[in-house]
């Protein structure tokens, strides 16, 4: 049985309207924690010019295989393996970086770790799309955020909701220029950057 997420649903016209201002020209997509797999299914679906490629840690790759089997679309790909943290990622060079609700679920370490891998494999001008959950100069934008926050810190320390100054900091020392911000139903965002 496939997995299924009543937030990817919810979400995904909103993010597809955002991709399809910034993802323009022909190219590769990386995906880059694909979860269940319905943003991947949709994204390429709806964006033929590009190559999307879905990548995560392996315990999530039967119900993501599960939904491109199904899909059966010639550009989608995956799943494949991708540990942020590791030295390898499994593409050499890509036009495009998406992934969604992430950040606020990995240590703060392995967000750095997968903003220095973006750096690496975006091609110049190629653009990154992150969407999920994010504080406004050190402030959260909402009662809900903040309860979403303290719930992850609940279960994990080391997880909880990025400050957008911060990421645009981090991006700018990986080579990442930041571009666009975008406000998205359920107080969630989309943040652009280009590649310098």
């Amino acid at each position: 049985m496939k997995p299924h997420s009543e937030a990817c649903e919810r979400n995904r016209d909103p993010i597809l309207k955002v991709l399809k201002e910034w993802f323009i020209a022909p190219g590769t997509v990386l995906e880059i924690g694909a979860g269940t797999g319905q943003h991947a299914v949709h994204f390429a679906r709806h964006l033929p010019h590009l190559e999307w490629i879905a990548t995560d840690r392996e315990e999530n790759h039967p119900g993501i295989a599960a939904w491109i089997e199904e899909e059966g679309s010639s550009n989608l790909k995956g799943p494949l393996s991708l540990d942020v943290t590791g030295q390898s990622w499994p593409v050499e060079q890509v036009n495009y970086v998406y992934s969604a609700n992430t950040a606020h679920i990995m240590s703060w370490p392995m967000v750095e770790s997968m903003f220095e891998g973006i750096g690496k494999v975006l091609a110049s001008r190629g653009v990154f799309c992150l969407y999920g959950p994010f504080n406004r100069n050190g402030q959260f934008t909402s009662d809900s955020n903040r309860a979403f926050d303290e719930s992850l810190k609940a279960r994990d320390p080391c997880m909880g909701i990025r400050d957008d100054q911060a990421l645009i900091a981090l991006a700018t020392r990986c080579g990442l220029m930041f571009a666009a911000d975008y406000s998205m139903p359920a107080k969630n965002r989309v943040l652009v950057w280009n590649k310098k």
